[in-house]
């Protein structure tokens, strides 16, 4: 059993347990993607007011954007052999780092919340228990399989990219069935608001993917080429992604009415009715599955890291990771109950939100590490308060707040609206900007900060010198 669960947590990984090829990010991503919430974001872009060509055009554009965001980040894994939020403790300091990492553990709460009122939906149906006990029971399954850890994720990964992407083609053909893709796709009528909304859509759902993607590289032998994990992962999140958007966007433009409000019955009734809707209710929930593992496993990561910065934890036994992964189960269950009812409206701005709050740190890490760093850090030193690091970096906290609120003006939802969406249309380019301006101002503060920043001249290869909550 011992060889199955994980037993690291934020700690390195040595190289004698290393394994796997980049390939494997393209599997994982791709069943990570293919899924239930991915096809909501789609159908946004539609139900708020773009043509189905348009927004097409405008989620992969997001998409593409985003994902190469997000797979520069996958690609520090392998180099690192970290979790992905412990070296922001490079650029805010040991303790500084919380700051993000406290958004994070929002993020992946709020993402287990909205997987899991879908996938209780489907669990509910299947099993006809109802939509609250489906929820209920599909957050224990999820649980469970997070404590078993990283093996078992990709494992998932495999399966579910298989099978999810068997049951797309099968549901895509049964929507062409229904509709005709000729008369869907006709209306070309421009809208620069709406189509920005739908690129924010997208980059919003690639770039939250940021803070825990390295997480699932990070086992990857160190000589892994970075280009290699680059583009595995982008792909596998590009076309898993795409793929869910563009069933979400036409089967919103096809049926609005049946669509929206009803999601997972549409797409059960679109494929068929007893075996067949059986089998659908269970996919859907599998495809839940793989991304809701990845919520919880972050955010368990993202605790200890959070703890230990403080606490200098060493070690962790099994009862307290099985603590930290049931606090984030009960956390998301209980904001998926509390917000079922609305799910929509509050799924569509919680994505613009989080990215509000998610392009400044990806900036700031990505700059640190490529163009600061130059892809080493001190590993030691990313657990010594008192060490290269610091305990906090006021200056690269800072500029982090300053690109959160450069984006304000600019942020159109619907609790908040910004002086500058009207002159523009409507069009909200918040994200835009939070990519922008914390790159160009972290460069400015960063590079002359040499005494802070500069690695040592090779990097050390003992995990165990390193310090990192084990």
């Amino acid at each position: 059993m011992a060889g199955v669960v994980e037993q690291r947590s934020i700690d390195v990984v040595p190289d004698d347990e290393r394994h796997g090829s980049a390939v494997s990010q393209f599997t994982l991503w791709l069943g990570a993607n293919l899924q239930i919430t991915a096809v909501i974001t789609g159908a946004l872009a539609v139900v708020f007011g773009a043509n189905a060509f348009w927004s097409l055009i405008g989620l992969l554009l997001g998409n593409l954007l985003g994902g190469a965001v997000m797979a520069l980040h996958s690609a520090q894994g392998p180099r690192l052999g970290l979790p992905q939020m412990i070296t922001s403790r490079a650029q805010f300091g040991v303790r500084g780092a919380v700051v993000p990492l406290a958004l994070v553990i929002v993020m992946y709460i709020g993402f287990f919340a909205s997987g899991s009122v879908l996938a209780g939906q489907a669990v509910g149906e299947l099993t006809h228990l109802g939509e609250t006990p489906g929820i209920v029971l599909f957050a224990a399954v999820t649980a469970v399989a997070a404590a078993v850890g990283y093996r078992l994720i990709h494992t998932l990964g495999k399966v579910a990219g298989l099978v999810c992407a068997l049951t797309f083609v099968y549901l895509g053909i049964r929507l062409l069935q229904r509709t005709d893709l000729g008369t869907l796709l006709a209306d070309h009528r421009f809208g620069l608001p709406v189509f920005l909304l739908a690129v924010s859509l997208s980059a919003s759902w690639q770039l939250a993917f940021g803070p825990y993607v390295a997480d699932y590289s990070r086992y990857l032998p160190r000589h892994t080429s970075a280009r290699a994990t680059f583009w595995w992962t982008l792909s596998g999140s590009v076309l898993g992604s795409q793929w869910s958007m563009t069933f979400g966007a036409l089967a919103a433009a096809a049926a609005p009415g049946a669509f929206v409000g009803h999601e997972v019955g549409y797409i059960v009734g679109l494929g068929g009715a007893g075996l067949i809707a059986s089998v659908l209710y269970f996919v859907i929930a599998l495809g839940k599955l793989t991304i809701n593992i990845l919520n919880t496993y972050g955010g368990f990561m993202s605790l200890v890291t959070s703890v230990s910065g403080f606490r200098g934890q060493r070690t962790l036994t099994p009862r307290g990771r099985s603590a930290y992964i049931a606090g984030i189960m009960v956390a998301g269950t209980a904001v998926a109950l509390l917000g079922k009812d609305s799910f929509l409206t509050s799924f569509k701005d919680f994505l613009l939100f989080l990215l509000t709050f998610f392009t400044p740190w990806s900036a700031i890490n990505l700059v640190d590490y490529y163009l600061i760093s130059k892809e080493r850090y001190d590993i030691p030193a990313l657990s010594d308060p008192t060490g290269r690091y610091g305990a906090w970096n006021v200056r690269a906290l800072s500029v982090y707040v300053l690109g959160v609120l450069a984006q304000l003006p600019f942020l159109a939802t619907h609790f908040y609206t910004g002086p500058l969406v009207a002159p523009l249309g409507g069009a909200d380019v918040s994200w835009l900007v939070g990519l922008a301006v914390p790159a160009v101002l972290y460069w400015l503060v960063a590079r002359r900060d040499t005494a802070r920043t500069a690695p040592p001249a090779a990097p050390r290869e003992d995990p165990q010198a390193a310090g990192l909550g084990g």
